[in-house]
């Protein structure tokens, strides 16, 4: 688990890190703001579109051995990262490593399963849970203090060793898995590709606005085309890419529906909410950042909790009352007066943490056990897949909230969230059974 955790940390940091650094980046490569955009883009676009093939391909060769060549092609990557001197050059050491980081990410959840008995399976998604969020919050913090002290470069450098280290505990430690002798389906994934890849650049087009929304409606047609195609391809398919055996489970394709809800409804009020606090509220940057914080870091603490119960408690249950805090925390994030102190600031924020914990580990602990045990890579594919796809989904509602409504843009996205949530919470509780 150790060995686990070590890469899901550095796939998530490096996905949380780099906004800090792009205002340095542009400076020193002599490049425009917009332009180091894709530092950013390039890593998100190459993990979007290979985390399902990765997950399929580690049915076949086995989870540990994708793990480990995405461990090696991530630390590889971060090497050249910290090597490059040009803008282009570090695009592509970014997309080298954001496939790294799919191949961590891609089959993360089926080595959860595969190291934990089916009895104690919550806790090993509490505890995933836990590493994710904890990676997640202290990403801006670290990349700030390793600024403070040195280059950019250093950003990447720092994965350098730690990836050697966890290379040599993880060819030691991660367990054997099912292997299908099924063979792997390239066009398809060439087809999850283009509809992914499409998706995520047509959705970054939607928010910038202006003329690029012509452009985004083309992408977006497009990938809606290419993900038609993907599905009726593996209409008849054994073992589909778009994992379509599972989603017609109905808890499994429930708990993908609340998943995606949620995580938009994260990524909204995660967007929204800095601008609140420093336009409307008056805060400063850092006091934003510290008003922040309560929501990952109770969502730590309350994760390996929620996760050992739903070893014993109906996930359903869980989930449902998760989203229900997680509603009534925007809902007052929402109707937040102007005047509010930072305490009843960071009591919401906290109440909307200790809901988005309560439901996390539950449902992706129900995601994983509905599946059949030799399509864990495919439930944890798409446990991911879901996760990625409701926060670009959330960031580009966002983006259309804020330019049609400039001027109420910050309560209105937090109401949408509280939909959202509500939505996931109807998903949820409609999985229980008595």
């Amino acid at each position: 688990m150790l060995a686990i955790a070590i890469g899901t940390t550095m796939a998530v940091l490096d996905g949380a890190i780099v906004n800090i650094a792009l205002p340095t980046i542009a400076r020193q490569l002599h490049e425009t703001p917009s332009a180091t955009i894709w530092v950013v883009n390039a890593y998100q676009i190459a993990i979007v579109v290979s985390l399902l093939p990765l997950a399929a391909l580690g049915e076949r060769v086995g989870y540990a051995r994708v793990y480990l060549a995405g461990l090696v092609l991530f630390t590889a990557g971060s090497l050249a990262c910290a090597l490059s001197g040009s803008l282009p050059a570090l695009n592509v050491a970014r997309a080298a490593q954001g496939l790294g980081a799919a191949g961590l990410m891609s089959v993360n959840g089926a080595l959860v399963r595969y190291t934990y008995p089916d009895a104690m399976l919550g806790r090993g998604v509490g505890l995933n849970a836990l590493v994710v969020s904890f990676a997640a919050a202290v990403g801006p913090t670290l990349a700030s203090g390793i600024l403070s002290f040195g280059p950019w470069q250093w950003l990447f450098a720092v994965n350098v060793p730690f990836g050697v280290l966890n290379l040599v505990l993880a060819w030691r430690a991660l367990p054997p898995s099912h292997r299908s002798t099924l063979p792997f389906d390239w066009a398809s994934a060439g087809l999850n590709a283009v509809a992914f890849g499409l998706f995520f650049v047509g959705v970054d087009a939607l928010s910038r606005g202006g003329g690029s929304r012509w452009v985004a409606a083309l992408e977006l047609g497009a990938a809606l085309a290419a993900g038609v195609w993907l599905v009726r391809r593996g209409a008849d398919a054994r073992a589909p890419l778009i994992p379509l055996d599972l989603l017609r489970n109905r808890v499994f394709a429930l708990s993908v529906a609340a998943s995606v809800c949620s995580f938009t409804a994260y990524m909204l009020a995660f967007v929204s909410l800095p601008f609140h606090f420093e336009t409307a509220l008056g805060r400063s940057t850092v006091e934003t950042g510290l008003l922040m914080t309560p929501w990952p870091a109770a969502l730590g603490l309350v994760a390996p909790i929620a996760g050992r119960l739903s070893d014993r408690l109906p996930a359903a249950v869980l989930g449902g009352a998760g989203m229900a805090v997680l509603a009534a925390g925007l809902l007052l994030m929402a109707m937040l007066p102007a005047d509010a102190s930072t305490t009843g600031i960071l009591w919401r924020m906290a109440v909307c943490g200790l809901g988005f914990g309560l439901f996390q580990a539950p449902n992706n602990r129900t995601m994983l056990s509905a599946a059949p045990r030799e399509r864990a890579g495919a439930a944890g594919g798409m446990l991911a897949t879901a996760r990625l796809t409701g926060m670009t989904g959330g960031a580009a509602l966002a983006a259309v909230v804020f330019a049609a409504f400039p001027q109420r843009a910050e309560p209105i996205s937090l109401s949408i969230g509280v939909a959202l949530a509500l939505a996931a919470a109807v998903a949820s509780l409609s999985r229980w059974k008595r």
